[in-house]
């Protein structure tokens, strides 16, 4: 940004860092910018750089770090949860060997998760591999089950995906959308159908409930957007090992946002076939959206529509895939939880593999790593986050949805739709944004948004205050503004 200054030792490591460091999704020959951090705190991070007047560069981040710094940076009792590790271990292998705080962290994670069901976890890397240990794992399970004579092999899922960047999650993301479309023919070759329609937000939401009048329509569900689900799972579940979704929100496939009914339906639908159902909460679990987990929105539903307890569809994943936020954002690390059934099967002792499900990940569930999460997981029992991401929900509402749909000329030039559930605020353009150009402006503004493809999103730390997050609101429309005059310019040139 040309108006920061940097010591000569800072401008060396990013003259350093343009020429040697590849930044995620970046053109090494074109870099885009990067602003070098010094520290963080709260909701703000703090540059390494001055203004040209000597003031300190503080932005508020309105991404929690790509979605997982839940409770803010710098987080007093989570870095004394890790303080207090590494003075024990700070790693040891998982072979052999077990400690505290991954069984602890199982405890917590399966009273979070909250179904009788699910009691088996595999702690892992990242996102990505849990998607990969979790595809395995039903891949494994219809091996055992059925042999290796069986057709099985393939996955099921909706368009519009994203389930990360390693070659087995890569196949189940959208194939011609996504950033992993030029992999295609090395990638195996899986099913997808039909994406559900997009909402502004969910029935069940606080938001709805609290102003049905202002989002209308815009929450029904649409029965025939599980026709091609269906009808093929019809058709093909003689080849489907497993089905794998983001329940209720698709992440970086477009931050779309869909009616609980299509995930009942889905459920059902795995349930007659007998098809393991893989729910990728990465991005959504742990009080995202609203619920604990996404999924649980539909029981929240069917409760809304006064259905009895006892002829609600049990909505649940025979495998649930949890990451980001699982640490509070510190560390690496992630989580896959499996039903008994799926357990029961892979460990049958006269299989191929002799019971032994065949992942083991170097730093799987690091003592460090747990450490942080317990403490994470902790302070989300404490039940706060409830009343943090409904009051940020309600203020995206306010002062996004409802700002940006009263303003007829944005709506008209530049907007395709503006969505909000939970902790999420989502404005859609109706063309691709210009990173660069983006991401200037709202630095120097002070607010750091990372816009992508056509979203300008944000999924605010939970502890952002009002004060805050109405900065980054407006900030959001004020750049949409500029943009709105910036593309008139290029388009009469």
């Amino acid at each position: 940004m040309a108006d920061l200054t940097y010591t000569s030792e800072v401008q060396q490591l990013l003259d350093f860092d343009k020429n040697h460091l590849w930044h995620p999704y970046t053109s090494m020959g074109r870099p885009l910018p990067v602003y070098p951090v010094k520290s963080a705190a709260g909701a703000t991070i703090t540059l390494d750089a001055k203004t040209k007047d000597s003031k300190d560069v503080i932005l508020l981040e309105a991404m929690s770090s790509w979605w997982c710094m839940i409770h803010g940076y710098n987080n007093a009792e989570i870095n004394e949860a890790i303080i207090s590790q590494i003075n024990k271990v700070s790693h040891v292998m998982f072979g052999g060997l077990s400690h505290a705080p991954a069984i602890q962290l199982a405890q917590k994670l399966l009273k979070l998760i909250d179904h009788e069901k699910l009691q088996c976890c595999f702690l892992a890397d990242s996102g990505s591999v849990a998607v990969e240990v979790a595809m395995k794992m039903a891949m494994q399970y219809e091996f055992t089950k059925s042999g290796d004579q069986t057709l099985k092999n393939k996955f099921l899922t909706i368009r519009n995906g994203y389930h990360g960047d390693t070659f087995g999650a890569m196949s189940v993301c959208d194939p011609v959308s996504s950033m992993h479309s030029i992999y295609s023919g090395y990638l195996p070759q899986n099913i997808f159908v039909s994406a559900p329609s997009v909402l502004d937000t969910l029935p069940i939401s606080q938001a709805f409930q609290q102003r049905p009048e202002i989002f209308g329509e815009s929450v029904r569900w649409n029965e025939h957007d599980i026709d091609d689900f269906k009808n093929t799972i019809e058709v093909r579940h003689s080849e489907v090992c497993g089905v794998i979704l983001e329940p209720i929100l698709q992440g970086a496939g477009g931050m779309r946002l869909y009616h609980p009914e299509y995930l009942i339906q889905v459920r059902k639908l795995c349930t007659k076939f007998g098809i393991p159902l893989i729910l990728d909460e990465i991005a959504t679990g742990f009080g995202r959206t609203g619920a604990m987990f996404a999924f649980h929105h539909c029981s929240i539903y069917q409760d809304q529509l006064c259905i009895p307890k006892e002829h609600q569809v049990d909505v649940f994943p025979d495998i649930l895939c949890v990451g980001k936020a699982l640490t509070g954002g510190y560390m690496t690390l992630s989580a896959v939880v499996a039903t008994e059934q799926i357990k029961d099967v892979v460990s049958k002792s006269d299989s191929a593999t002799g019971g032994c499900f065949m992942h083991g990940p170097t730093f799987m569930a690091n003592p460090l790593a747990c450490s942080a999460a317990n403490k994470s997981l902790e302070i989300l029992l404490r039940g706060h986050w409830r009343e943090q991401v409904t009051n940020i929900e309600s203020q995206l509402v306010e002062e996004l949805y409802v700002a940006l749909n009263d303003d007829t000329e944005l709506m008209t030039s530049i907007i395709h739709n503006v969505r909000v559930i939970g902790a999420v605020g989502v404005v859609e353009l109706k063309q691709p944004v210009d990173s660069a150009w983006f991401h200037e402006k709202f630095v120097s503004r002070g607010v750091y948004v990372r816009p992508f493809n056509r979203l300008v999103y944000i999924m605010p730390p939970y502890i952002i205050s009002k004060d805050e997050l109405t900065k980054v609101t407006q900030t959001i429309i004020e750049v949409l503004r500029l943009w709105q005059e910036e593309l008139r310019g290029r388009n009469e040139n």
